[in-house]
């Protein structure tokens, strides 16, 4: 499945973000526990537009994240009604920009929004495109029993079913494992 590259790169921050809360993260932390964690995910992901770094921003960004992970589980209805909410609490209008080396690309807010609104109506605008080809199916949590990460499947075949190559081999030496002890013929 290929989605234009601005709703991609969208849907792509979406799962990095959202993979930061402890249950999805290999350490079982909050990578996004400090403002200069945050910085650092949005240098790292060249997010573009206003940062301000500090406490209050982080704490809308972490509300942000948990609406967009609850987002991502919806159904198709349900997740187009939180999309027009996100989309109309930042009272959005989308426009077409070029910037920072980036071709044409969508944008809603103003560059100087808070970044946690931007992110928002970012990847609101992105679900609008997964919604609209009836591809919400794409949007997953990881089928890993011990975690909650989110993946974006991709694939031609829509077969993608762990968040990381870590999730799978882990669980493929657990069924491995299962196998092993039932013996032979089992």
């Amino acid at each position: 499945m290929r989605f234009a590259p601005d709703t991609e790169d969208a849907l792509e921050f979406a799962v990095t973000l959202c993979n930061t809360v402890p249950s999805a993260s290999r350490s079982g932390d909050d990578v996004l526990a400090t403002p200069d964690q945050l910085v650092a995910l949005i240098t790292a992901n060249q997010y573009s537009g206003r940062v301000d770094g500090d406490e209050a921003e982080l704490a809308e960004v972490h509300a942000t994240r948990d609406r967009l992970r609850r987002a991502w589980t919806m159904s198709r209805d349900d997740a187009a009604h939180e999309v027009n909410a996100m989309l109309a609490d930042a009272r959005a209008l989308p426009h077409l920009m070029r910037h920072d080396g980036f071709d044409w690309h969508l944008h809603a807010t103003a560059q100087d929004a808070p970044l946690a609104e931007r992110i928002r109506v970012e990847v609101a605008l992105a679900l609008v495109d997964v919604i609209r080809s009836s591809e919400t199916g794409r949007l997953r949590v990881c089928a890993a029993d011990d975690c909650t990460g989110l993946l974006l499947d991709l694939s031609r075949n829509g077969s993608k079913r762990f968040c990381s190559v870590r999730c799978g081999n882990r669980m493929n030496m657990v069924a491995f494992r299962a196998r092993k002890e039932a013996g032979p013929g089992a």
